[in-house]
């Protein structure tokens, strides 16, 4: 009984990934036609711009941070709430190691905002 319930829980873990990663890409490629279709428009209009490619560069290196860091924060969320729970005095400790997973959602916004600041 309880491999089948493992077995359900791996599936589903799967389908949502599947989902994001489906969702993901369809918004990539909906962002590169929106793109293409300024570059053409300013294309006619006399001047190139990259300034729709750069803020897709800047969406995707944010919603790519924000996804590793939830995945790193559930990760190590769970087992610093396990070794608390085991071992109280090394809250501290486990509470560095999630720090650091969230600290990757900061990294990708600093990058989006450095691409954002090119944007003319």
């Amino acid at each position: 009984m309880n491999k089948e319930k493992k077995e359900v829980k791996e599936m589903d873990i799967k389908k949502k990934y599947g989902f994001a990663f489906t969702l993901c890409l369809l918004l990539l490629l909906a962002g590169v036609g929106v793109a293409s279709a300024q570059e053409e428009a300013a294309e006619t209009a006399g001047g190139a711009t990259d300034s729709g490619w750069i803020a897709i560069a800047a969406g995707i290196a944010m919603a790519g941070a924000a996804l590793g860091a939830g995945i790193g924060v559930a990760a190590t969320g769970t087992a610093a709430a396990g070794a608390t729970a085991e071992k109280p005095e090394v809250f501290g400790r486990v509470l560095i190691f999630v720090a650091l997973a969230e600290a990757i959602a900061i990294y990708g916004l600093l990058i989006a905002f450095m691409l954002w600041t090119k944007i003319e």
